[in-house]
C-alpha cells in the first residue's frame, strides 16, 4: 500500500491543558483552559457528577474539537452513529483504582462509593466520551506506555481503512494527581514532571466529516530514535503524541508538513507525518 493511499484526513483538533491558552500552546482555547473542577464551563453541569479529572479533561478536548457551544448537547450530534472512539492514557484512573482498593482493604466492598466504582474500569474515559456524544462505533482504550497516543492514532487509522468506522475521535489524556506523578517518576529517566492535559483529533476518510481542513496523516511508523519536538508543554506521557499533533495542526501552513513523534528509550518510539495540502478547504 502506498503512502498516499494510507492518508487519513484530520477534520479537527483541540488541546486542553489547564492553565494554558492558545498564545502559550496553539490549539488551546483563547482563554486559559479550565481545570477539571471547572469543566462545567465547557460541558455544562449535568452529567459531570463523579467523573474523574482525566475524563473531564478528555470531554473538554472532544467538545472543543467538535466546535460545540458550552453546555450539554441539546439534540443528538449529527454523524455520531458509527463513529469510533480511541483513547490513550496510561494513568488516567489510577488514583481512583488505588482509592477503591484502599476502601476494600481497610473496610469492605460496601464502603466503595457507587460514584467511584465505574471510574475503576480501565476504559472509563473512552466509554464516557461515547455515551455523552452518542458515538456508537468501536470503543478502544490504549495503555501502551510512552507511545500510547500514536498507537491510538494507528488503531483509529486501521478502523477507518478497514471500514469498521467512517469517523474516529482520538484522545490522549493524562492526569497529574499525586498517585499518577509517583508512578510516572518510577520510569527510567523521566523527562520531566507529569503535566495534566488532553488533546483530541477528529479523523476520517475523505468526505466523512462535513468540513475539510486540508490536513492529512500518513501511517504511524515505529522509529529507532526520538523525533525532535519543538513543542514542549511538559511531560504528557501517554497523551504526548496526540497533543503534539493537535498543536502542530494549529500552526501548519498550506503546503507544509511535519513529523510528529513520541516515546522513550524503554517503550520505543513512534512517529507520523502531518501534511497540509497546498490548496486547503474551509477551516475547521
Amino acid at each position: 500500500m502506498t503512502e498516499h493511499a494510507d492518508l487519513i484526513n484530520v477534520a479537527g483538533w483541540a488541546v486542553h491543558v489547564p492553565g494554558l491558552s492558545a498564545e502559550e500552546l496553539p490549539g488551546s482555547p483563547a482563554e486559559p483552559a479550565c481545570p477539571p473542577d471547572r469543566a462545567l464551563e465547557v460541558l455544562g453541569r449535568k452529567g459531570l457528577l463523579g467523573k474523574d479529572p482525566s475524563t473531564r479533561m478528555a470531554l473538554c478536548a472532544v467538545h472543543r474539537a467538535l466546535g460545540l457551544p458550552p453546555g450539554r448537547l441539546a439534540e443528538p450530534l449529527p454523524g455520531a452513529a458509527g463513529t469510533a472512539v480511541v483513547v490513550a492514557s496510561n494513568l488516567g484512573n489510577v488514583e481512583t483504582v488505588c482509592e477503591v482498593l484502599t476502601d476494600v482493604r481497610e473496610r469492605s466492598v460496601s464502603a466503595v462509593s457507587p460514584l467511584d466504582a465505574p471510574n475503576a474500569s480501565s476504559n472509563v474515559i473512552a466509554s464516557s466520551i461515547a455515551i455523552r456524544y452518542g458515538f456508537t462505533g468501536p470503543n478502544l482504550m490504549v495503555c501502551s506506555g510512552a507511545t500510547a497516543s500514536l498507537d491510538a492514532v494507528r488503531l483509529a487509522q486501521l478502523l477507518l481503512r478497514s471500514g469498521r468506522a467512517e469517523r474516529a475521535v482520538v484522545v490522549g489524556v493524562e492526569p497529574a494527581d499525586p498517585v499518577a506523578r509517583r508512578l510516572a517518576e518510577l520510569r527510567p529517566d523521566p523527562p520531566g514532571e507529569l503535566l495534566a492535559g488532553a488533546g483530541c483529533l477528529l479523523l476520517g476518510r475523505p468526505g466523512a466529516w462535513p468540513w475539510t481542513t486540508g490536513l492529512h496523516l500518513g501511517p504511524v511508523r515505529r522509529a529507532d530514535h526520538a523525533v525532535p519536538a519543538d513543542i514542549r508543554p511538559g511531560e504528557l506521557y501517554g497523551a504526548a503524541g496526540v497533543v503534539r499533533l493537535a498543536v502542530t495542526a494549529a500552526g501548519l501552513a498550506a503546503g507544509e508538513s511535519a513529523h510528529v513523534g513520541c516515546g522513550d528509550p524503554e517503550d520505543g518510539w513512534a512517529s507520523v507525518r502531518l501534511t497540509r495540502a497546498a490548496a486547503e478547504g474551509a477551516a475547521a
